[in-house]
């Protein structure tokens, strides 16, 4: 989608989804110790700004104004900086390198999804991990909700692929399907975690 129908998505209701953050982030990042990150394809900021209030460094990037707006928003409620970049997720650079990126439901083509998992690994510094949770591939004909074509879904094989092919070596520490509780129903997520490092 365009980011002028993600704005207008966006526009229609106070939170698309929720203004809580993501039940994967919270599991599996709780106990890092706070550093730099990248909330890659931000939205609405419920991961950023949670990642803020634990005492991270964040900056938020999303091409939809409307959505980065209601994030500063939620930063203030909840007394939190973040800084807000209205960009390209398949473009914007990170200036620097950092400890961690989040990519969280970016729904993208799969040249366009493959470059921004490339890029977001390649800024990771030493010790640093990428977090990728999307709706998998297998969802559409087996889980809830999530978009109706597989095309801008995501497959654990294929992610892992992306990572191991950088000239920068990273280990796959978690790789599946997740299932994720909806109501009475479940949605199936790729899952897939990889760190640099140290050495």
């Amino acid at each position: 989608m365009s980011d002028a129908t993600w704005d207008e998505r966006y526009s229609k209701s106070e939170y698309v989804w929720t203004d809580t953050v993501n039940q994967f982030v919270q599991q599996y990042l709780s106990d890092l110790p706070p550093g730099s990150a990248v909330d890659l394809g931000a939205g609405e900021g419920r991961n950023a700004v949670w990642l803020a209030r634990r005492g991270w460094s964040v900056t938020a990037v999303d091409f939809s104004a409307v959505g980065l707006d209601k994030g500063r928003r939620l930063a203030a409620d909840h007394e939190v900086d973040v800084e807000w970049v209205v960009a390209d997720a398949t473009t914007w650079q990170s200036p620097r390198p950092v400890d961690l990126v989040v990519l969280s439901y970016l729904q993208l083509e799969v040249d366009d999804r493959r470059t921004a998992v490339e890029h977001a690994a390649s800024w990771l510094a030493p010790g640093g991990r990428v977090f990728v949770i999307a709706h998998d591939q297998s969802n559409v004909e087996h889980g809830v909700g999530g978009p109706p074509s597989t095309a801008v879904c995501y497959d654990v094989a294929e992610t892992v692929s992306w990572v191991d092919g950088l000239s920068i070596p990273l280990v796959v520490d978690v790789a599946e399907v997740a299932q994720r509780r909806v109501g009475d129903e479940v949605a199936l997520d790729t899952l897939v975690i990889a760190v640099r490092p140290r050495d």
